[in-house]
């Protein structure tokens, strides 16, 4: 059974809040499997409808023309952040294997690249079906796409990926679910199942504490010598294959087996070590959901609506320079960016905030209520 731990340790005159993030990453519904992922992409699309709708009743404007915005904002939303994975951070293996660039349920969207296609596709929209000013279009959608930007770093979360580098923090979480797959292809079919347990344990150096977790491995086709060789011999050898820069679960040493047997099979308890990280997806999630309150506020209680691109510009500027500095908390996403002053992520956010900075001044010479 996954469940989600919560431990409190004192570190240097700091209490730590450990979470220990073992949570199924979808709902089984009738044999179908309902991703958290997917499901907050749906929520956050609804959510998105429902506050233009707002905006098109509050702004006098067709209601007829929700439908196509929303197909126009669904679509750029996925296509652009597809080819913005598949551009700026995985060229080198798509150029080899260019049908998978269809295969969106693989994984692999980036955020800057929805942004540049909602512009463009907003562009196209406003010119073509709304006969409305693009900037007036440009101003309003960017508020739902705040709110809807922190419900997909919760899909993120849910996913256990786009997570922080290892380092001791309030609210720093241990994420197994890589770990857990690496073990689960590492033994093959005879691994059954893996549970992890938090413990009141730690491995301390003298810059991270690390959370020792419990452990069960339950095996199937295997008697009670098998599964003490199988624990003791090949776990440490199946962790030590992951990806150094994305470690999650460590073992020190040859790990000290407890073999068992019940009804299910037999079962190895052994100890493994939790790596602590950032967990940048919940402060993005919080960043996103602030700037959609501030920028509310500003369309509801101020004047600022009337200055066209004001709006969007403050978004761009919020957003993707947040982007910029929570960058620097997070782990290294592909190989390339190994040994780089900035990542992809901050390179691209740089021109988004410059162009943002841009339409706010050009802004004041744009007042326009379109």
């Amino acid at each position: 059974m996954r469940r989600i731990y919560l431990s409190w340790t004192g570190k240097n005159n700091i209490m730590l809040l450990t979470i220990l993030w073992d949570f199924p990453n979808h709902i089984p519904i009738a044999g179908f499997e309902l991703r958290y992922y997917s499901l907050m992409f749906i929520i956050s699309f609804v959510l998105g409808q429902y506050g233009m709708q707002y905006v098109f009743k509050r702004e006098n404007v067709n209601p007829k023309l929700m439908d196509s915005l929303i197909y126009w904002m669904v679509g750029a939303t996925i296509v652009g952040a597809r080819l913005g994975h598949v551009i700026f951070y995985d060229w080198s293996y798509y150029k080899d294997h260019l049908e998978e660039i269809l295969m969106v349920w693989k994984g692999g969207l980036a955020s800057h690249g929805a942004a540049i296609a909602i512009v463009a596709a907003m562009f196209y929209w406003s010119k073509k079906l709304a006969k409305k000013h693009p900037l007036w279009t440009l101003d309003r959608i960017v508020i739902v796409v705040a709110l809807a930007a922190g419900f997909i770093r919760m899909g993120n979360w849910f996913n256990s990926e786009i997570y922080g580098a290892p380092a001791n923090s309030t609210f720093e979480t241990v994420f197994v679910e890589h770990g857990r797959n690496t073990l689960m292809r590492g033994y093959g079919g005879t691994l059954k199942s893996v549970s992890f347990e938090a413990t009141d344990e730690f491995v301390r150096t003298d810059s991270i504490t690390y959370p020792i977790l419990n452990t069960t491995l339950s095996f199937v086709r295997l008697n009670d010598v098998q599964t003490q060789q199988y624990a003791s011999d090949f776990l440490p050898r199946i962790l030590n294959t992951q990806d150094p820069d994305n470690q999650n679960l460590l073992v020190q040493g040859i790990p000290e087996v407890t073999v068992y047997e019940d009804e299910n099979g037999w079962h190895a308890q052994t100890q493994v070590v939790g790596v602590p990280r950032y967990p940048t997806q919940l402060f993005e999630a919080a960043g996103y959901w602030l700037f959609f309150i501030i920028l509310v506020l500003l369309y509801l209680k101020t004047t600022v609506g009337e200055k066209r691109g004001f709006l969007f510009g403050f978004f761009l500027v919020l957003v993707f320079g947040f982007r910029f500095f929570i960058e620097n908390f997070k782990e290294v996403q592909v190989d390339f960016e190994q040994g780089m002053q900035f990542n992809m992520g901050q390179w691209l956010s740089i021109p988004l905030v410059a162009i943002g900075l841009l339409f706010m001044a050009l802004s004041k010479r744009n007042k326009s209520s379109l």
